[in-house]
């Protein structure tokens, strides 16, 4: 196991990253992307990693990782290493439990703000980083790249996809994960909430969420249309798209999907309130975000019906 320490946030090192708004901390790279960077955004992370790793069986991700890695092995013997790119790192946990699990590799996480332990292993490094500037590393740098739930902050999602492409190395391994951002109840998405729907506050509040990020021009179609996409880019081979529904809360029965469905109970107690910045700073009043908010907070807490969210995962290699 990696000897990492504590996150350390806002000091007189790293102050000149961060901005207030709204009460909240926010990274100072992207003045656009309207999520906090604060301890809580990193609890959000760390829960929604660890969620992820319940979906894998206990792994970090899903494919033929191994297989790229050790292809960049023979590729790079002179350097007796291969590279591996984390983007939007996060709390950078995934970074450093693949820099655990892979030590000959050289793993490296970017994000738009210092989030991350100042203690790592060796061969992991963090880097900041705004992903709709380009990324300034050399074409075919890395042997495997892994993007999770980042696309709300991509404005242009099919740049950052040739952006991509440019960085693999010909029989790199690309994972993309990405939830959808239309909410299941009782087994139905809802995008738009009828006034006798069960949990219509909680659909009400992901509805206001995907009009924000529209008037940001974010796609939040992105999610659905992954393997669409990376096939358009005519660069990549072997696309595989695993997906399926997330439970939100306590009501599975299988002890596997409770815990996945507690830690995503988790993660959306944290994200409700951390988009109320994002509702004001669209012209929402106070009181109608604090309305919304504790509507789906109700809808969260006392459940009516069985919530769930869909979560895309579509991997690919770049053609040799």
């Amino acid at each position: 196991m990696s000897q990492s320490a504590d996150v350390s946030f806002i000091g007189e090192d790293d102050s000149e990253y961060f901005r207030r708004l709204f009460d909240r901390t926010f990274n100072n790279l992207n003045t656009r992307y309207l999520l906090p960077a604060d301890e809580d955004e990193v609890k959000r992370s760390e829960l929604h990693h660890r969620m992820m790793q319940f979906v894998f069986q206990g792994n970090n991700y899903v494919g033929p990782v191994k297989e790229a890695l050790q292809f960049g092995q023979h590729r790079r013997v002179a350097f007796n290493t291969y590279s591996v790119l984390d983007l939007g790192t996060g709390s950078g946990l995934w970074a450093i439990n693949m820099a655990d699990e892979f030590p000959r590799a050289e793993v490296i996480g970017i994000d738009l703000a210092p989030l991350q332990p100042r203690s790592v292993p060796p061969n992991c490094t963090f880097e900041l980083c705004d992903l709709e500037s380009g990324i300034p590393y050399p074409d075919g740098y890395f042997d495997f790249i892994h993007a999770r739930s980042i696309h709300t902050g991509i404005r242009d999602y099919s740049q950052f996809l040739r952006e991509i492409t440019r960085l693999l190395r010909p029989g790199g391994l690309v994972l993309l994960i990405e939830p959808d951002l239309i909410p299941i109840v009782d087994g139905r998405p809802v995008a738009r909430a009828p006034a006798n729907l069960a949990a219509g506050e909680w659909s009400t509040f992901w509805e206001t969420y995907r009009g924000c990020l529209t008037r940001q021009d974010i796609d939040v179609t992105v999610p659905q249309r992954l393997t669409d996409m990376l096939t358009a880019t005519g660069a990549f081979e072997n696309i595989v798209k695993r997906d399926g529904n997330i439970p939100v809360g306590f009501w599975p029965k299988d002890p596997h999907l409770l815990s996945v469905g507690q830690l995503q109970w988790l993660d959306y107690d944290l994200l409700l309130p951390a988009l109320r910045p994002m509702f004001l700073f669209h012209g929402l009043t106070e009181n109608q975000v604090q309305s919304l908010i504790t509507g789906a907070q109700r809808d969260l807490y006392h459940p009516v019906a069985e919530l769930s969210t869909h979560i895309n995962i579509v991997h690919a290699s770049k053609h040799l």
